[in-house]
């Protein structure tokens, strides 16, 4: 596959990894310029319509999903009966070949994995989908950071009948109870693996083993995982208990699905990992400010509040009738001064609570301010004009569309275009963009507009003549080979190529014997010479057969003819009944039946010379026996004497060349 281009698109470079189902390589989509993950089905399993069937589900399954802990998909289809799926490619290592090279994991590591795992399997099980194959293999770590589930493989939707022999499918390391003992699964059952692989991260090595598979799978029906801090010492008892829960039996005693799993870790404090969560509560103790004639706080409210009173005056004046003075009036007592003055120690407070309210005041101003310009710088750079935007894709768009769709996005088109060959875009229509599509830019950038000049022409080689092997050695760097196709050729040795075709910018075929240059990834068809069409005149039918069949060849009509040549059952010719000759062709045959039948005709009272002549006109020889009477030598008795009779007799069936005997009375 490594070279191949499948459906003109993605160009296969090296292979990732290889499964039961299928093999994934690193592939780049030509079209958008990208590197992708092409995950292509083994070629024995297309005839399976189970497999492909499973296949085509795991296309479906993960493109109904999107998170970003999740492997995406971009496209899937099918070429030469083979079925493919294209995913995001994902460079880095998976969960496997992390714990094979450090073994176990650290708690924070593991909860770090396992929290991300989570994270996108409650994407996917929000969607009624049931992954049913986690294990480490399917989980990506990526060189930037990031950590993504992918292969869903064998994923069904929870509401489909999962208790068939294909639930088993999973590896048996991690399939849960009521997998090995009823074949049923739902998000339960991903719950009970996600356990067996935080154990496995936290201890280095899976809880059951066994020699033969059916060993491990009764140990899952019917033991008890044990706590990895049994293994490892050092083990949070806080994932000793995630554990636990997770690889319950019971399904009914495991988190319902990812979602309440992944709940239950966000509400913990993380004791596991050393992380706790600060909790910011508001202060018991405040500072209250009560309105002039304010009732005294209660001995619960005061604890620690500061309470600002008014001068006693007018305190009195709200708390008593006019007229009706109280020497036990609330506030501080007078000490000789002008009415309604306060007291030294009352006029600091008043002061010092003015300063607090002033002080308020500009900082709600302040606060008010800076929202106001955070709303402003955060409005320029979304929606207004200093935010950023993605280039559209324009590709394959007339430049008056491409222009159109990206001014509509903020963006300015400069105002000459650029242009470069493009294999894949028709000449004239925008192969690119200059920053390309989907890089994210601030409004008002200015965006170049590449036009395709359409394929790069590049000269042919010495064509028709050639050994294929030689031929397919100068066009493969440069075209895209298609399929070649045989025919018989009495002017072509073997295993020569005796045309080559392409296709023009009209879609039309073009024989590419004509011209000098073809255009770069151009679709090329060789047509190869398979020699010339075996001989079999005045071979038996039965030999015929025989020798077409070796090349491919069947016969097809026979007909019989009457020759003085040819043998009875030999062959006489062979037409093909197609031209040019291909493998498959059906060859007429014309079969000898002999020489042709006469009827000896009646030479009765004919002399001898004139029967003679009249048999021999035929075809057939006359024997005449020598007269023996005296009398003949003195007078051309041949052409005097009748013929009385012949040997074989008149009206009998005879053929060419065989001899007649005349009789005659002397």
């Amino acid at each position: 596959m490594i070279g191949r281009m499948i459906d003109h698109r993605y160009r296969v470079r090296s292979r990732i990894a290889r499964g039961g189902m299928a093999t994934v390589y690193l592939a780049t989509d030509v079209r958008l310029e990208r590197r992708v993950a092409i995950k292509i089905m083994h070629g024995h399993l297309a005839d399976d319509q189970a497999f492909r069937e499973r296949f085509i589900q795991e296309a479906r399954s993960a493109a109904r999903l999107s998170h970003p802990n999740l492997v995406g998909v971009y496209d899937q289809g099918a070429e030469d009966d083979t079925a493919y799926i294209v995913m995001e490619y994902i460079p880095g290592i998976t969960l496997r070949d992390l714990l094979q090279e450090h073994h176990a994991l650290t708690a924070e590591q593991a909860t770090d994995i396992l929290r991300a795992v989570l994270a996108g399997l409650a994407s996917a099980h929000r969607a009624g989908i049931v992954h049913r194959d986690l294990k480490p293999e399917n989980v990506l770590l990526a060189d930037d950071g990031r950590i993504k589930l992918g292969d869903f493989g064998l994923a069904r939707a929870t509401t489909a009948n999962t208790a068939t022999g294909a639930a088993l499918l999973g590896t048996i390391a991690y399939l849960s109870p009521e997998l090995v003992t009823r074949g049923a699964a739902d998000s339960r059952s991903d719950i009970y693996a996600l356990g067996i692989m935080l154990y496995e991260m936290l201890t280095g090595e899976q809880p059951y083993k066994g020699e033969q598979p059916m060993q491990i799978a009764y140990q899952h029906a019917n033991d008890t995982v044990p706590a990895p801090s049994a293994a490892v010492a050092g083990v949070p008892p806080e994932l000793d208990d995630l554990v636990a829960w997770a690889t319950a039996r019971n399904p009914d005693d495991r988190p319902r699905d990812a979602r309440e799993m992944l709940d239950h870790m966000a509400g913990n404090q993380q004791r596991a990992t050393g992380q706790y969560r600060t909790a910011v509560l508001r202060p018991e103790n405040a500072t209250a400010i009560l309105p002039a004639g304010g009732t005294s706080p209660t001995s619960a409210d005061s604890g620690d509040a500061t309470t600002i009173l008014e001068p006693a005056g007018q305190q009195s004046s709200r708390q008593q009738p006019a007229g009706r003075g109280s020497r036990n009036a609330p506030g501080p007592r007078r000490t000789g001064a002008q009415p309604g003055a306060l007291s030294p120690a009352g006029q600091r407070l008043a002061d010092k609570s003015a300063k607090r309210r002033k002080r308020g005041w500009i900082v709600l101003v302040v606060v008010l301010v800076l929202m106001a310009i955070g709303g402003s710088i955060g409005w320029a750079l979304g929606p207004g004009p200093w935010g950023n935007v993605r280039i559209p894709e324009v590709a394959g768009k007339s430049v008056s569309q491409a222009r159109q769709l990206i001014e509509a996005q903020g963006l300015h088109t400069a105002s000459s275009t650029a242009s470069r060959f493009d294999a894949v875009i028709a000449k004239g229509q925008v192969s690119a963009t200059k920053p390309a599509a989907k890089h994210e830019v601030r409004k008002g950038t200015s965006v170049q507009i590449v036009v395709s000049n359409g394929p790069k022409m590049i000269a042919l080689p010495a064509i028709v003549g050639q050994p294929i092997s030689t031929v397919t050695a100068a066009l493969d760097d440069d075209f895209e080979l298609q399929d070649d196709q045989y025919q018989f050729s009495a002017d072509a040795a073997k295993d020569t190529v005796i045309a080559a075709t392409g296709l023009g910018t009209d879609g039309k075929s073009v024989d590419l014997t004509t011209v000098k240059t073809y255009g770069e990834r151009g679709p090329v068809t060789l047509t190869v010479s398979l020699g010339p069409v075996p001989d079999v005149v005045g071979k038996t039918v039965d030999e015929a057969k025989a020798t077409y069949d070796g090349v491919g060849l069947t016969i097809g009509a026979q007909d019989g003819q009457f020759s003085d040549d040819v043998p009875e059952g030999q062959i006489i010719s062979a037409d093909p009944q197609d031209d040019p000759v291909v493998k498959g062709t059906a060859i007429d045959l014309v079969v000898s039946k002999g020489p042709a039948p006469i009827t000896l005709p009646d030479v009765h009272g004919k002399t001898i010379n004139e029967a003679t002549s009249t048999l021999e006109a035929l075809g057939l020889k006359v024997s005449v026996p020598d007269c023996t009477n005296i009398l003949c030598g003195f007078y051309d008795w041949k052409s005097s004497l009748p013929v009385s009779a012949t040997d074989p007799a008149a009206g009998s069936t005879v053929h060419r060349g065989d001899t007649v005997t005349l009789a005659y009375k002397q």
